[in-house]
């Protein structure tokens, strides 16, 4: 298969990652800025998969049963991070081409990371975050590696980023319920935006789990697990958490179906306010064709986000 390769300089990156950000960008701009971004999120392609391979190497001398998984970071995502973090610039971003390791504890986690740590890569280890150690406030624990891609062969890809997320099972189920509420809510949960009862529910979970795991509590929840569990038992309460988990959690089996196998990429359109997914998957030859189908998507919703804002102007 033919991967993609940056056509674009630093530059010209940073500049359309400033109009993805911009909110006052036409559409002809966001158009042209698109084309630059999306070569970009691709050309990550080829040192993920190099990377992820080695990862899923290592993850199984440490846990057999280890799931391993990689994303090109989602334009939205991308656009969000841009926004949130306003001196970043999108060529610097170091978790475009991601990679996730989920082993079956913390000590196999810490014994993952070691392994890194004592390998002879050529690729540089420029990061280490321990999320484990020192949770973010948001609930959020793991720990990522960030590593900046060589290769003495072909210097094509050389000095892009790849980040590393090392997860438990525990750590992993709490991320994936942070993106799914925060899918169907249409809100920033796991960038600690949204809703201030959900964001508090998260946080609350983080320390409970913590607290099975025997790590460090997560920042400004209590530190008595009486108080912990009795506020946690308010909140889930309060928000309906089972119900509401339980019913996007059947929205979301449409990817158990063994019509969606079969591919190596999958494009996933969600319709939150009906609860529907649909797949279309793609095999590793129709990489570039994946790639254009869900720019066009991305286009698509700009397109109605973009006329709904008119809509609202003209009629405020």
């Amino acid at each position: 298969m033919a991967w993609a390769t940056p056509q674009f300089t630093k530059g010209a990156v940073d500049r359309a990652g400033r109009v993805l950000a911009n909110s006052l960008a036409t559409p002809e701009e966001l158009n042209e800025a698109l084309i630059v971004i999306n070569n970009w999120r691709s050309s990550h392609s080829f040192p993920l998969n190099t990377m992820q391979v080695g990862l899923r190497r290592r993850a199984r001398q440490v846990d057999p049963e280890a799931l391993v998984a990689q994303r090109i970071k989602r334009l939205s995502s991308i656009e969000a991070k841009l926004r949130r973090f306003d001196k970043m610039m999108l060529s610097r971003m170091q978790d475009i081409g991601g990679a996730r390791a989920v082993v079956g504890s913390v000590s196999k986690v810490r014994e993952l990371v070691a392994l890194y740590q004592s390998s002879d890569l050529k690729h540089k280890l420029v990061g280490i975050d321990d999320y484990i150690a020192a949770p973010q406030s948001s609930g959020y624990r793991g720990i990522h590696l960030v590593y900046r891609y060589y290769s003495d062969k072909s210097s094509t890809y050389n000095g892009l980023q790849i980040e590393l997320q090392l997860r438990s099972p525990l750590q992993h189920a709490w991320a994936t319920a942070v993106e799914t509420v925060g899918t169907f809510l249409k809100q920033a949960l796991k960038a600690s935006q949204g809703h201030a009862e959900w964001l508090r529910f998260f946080s609350l979970m983080g320390s409970a789990l913590a607290i099975r795991e025997k790590t460090a509590l997560v920042p400004g929840t209590p530190s008595s697990h009486r108080e912990l569990t009795r506020e946690l038992r308010r909140a889930a309460k309060s928000l309906d958490v089972s119900r509401r988990l339980e019913s996007y959690g059947a929205a979301l089996r449409t990817l158990e179906d063994p019509s969606a196998t079969g591919g190596d990429f999958f494009l996933l359109a969600l319709n939150p306010s009906e609860g529907t997914v649909s797949i279309t998957g793609y095999t590793r030859a129709k990489l570039e064709q994946a790639t254009s189908d869900y720019l066009n998507a991305y286009i698509g919703g700009l397109g109605h986000a973009f006329r709904r804002h008119q809509h609202e102007e003209r009629y405020s």
